[in-house]
């Protein structure tokens, strides 16, 4: 009976022994390939994040690469839903309002 026991603990070891193996071999993997020169794929694609990140921090939030024919879509339609729905600021999210309802105290006769 303990025999059994044993060999049931013993294999669930096992077990998480390798998972836990198999995962640190794959992030150390990732990372003896960070200090190796990446394959031309992979820099071209970190060369683009690269460089929309910067074309991103100068464009101060707003959208990149936007040229006049974009900002005069954008105008021509923010107007068209500022007369659609009445005007306001259609930069910031609505504030709702509910007021509290007044109820009437029912009484039966």
């Amino acid at each position: 009976m303990a025999l059994h026991r044993l060999w049931r603990v013993s294999s669930l070891l096992r077990s998480v022994v390798s998972v836990t193996l198999r995962r640190n071999i794959g992030l150390s993997a990732v990372v003896f390939n960070k200090a190796k020169d990446l394959d031309p794929v992979q820099k071209l694609f970190l060369d683009k994040i690269r460089e929309y990140n910067t074309k991103s921090k100068a464009a101060a939030g707003g959208v990149v690469e936007a040229g006049p024919a974009y900002q005069k879509n954008l105008t021509e339609e923010m107007t068209k839903l500022q007369r659609l729905y009445g005007g306001g600021d259609l930069t910031n999210f609505p504030q709702f309002r509910f007021p509290e309802a007044k109820l009437e105290d029912v009484t039966t006769k």
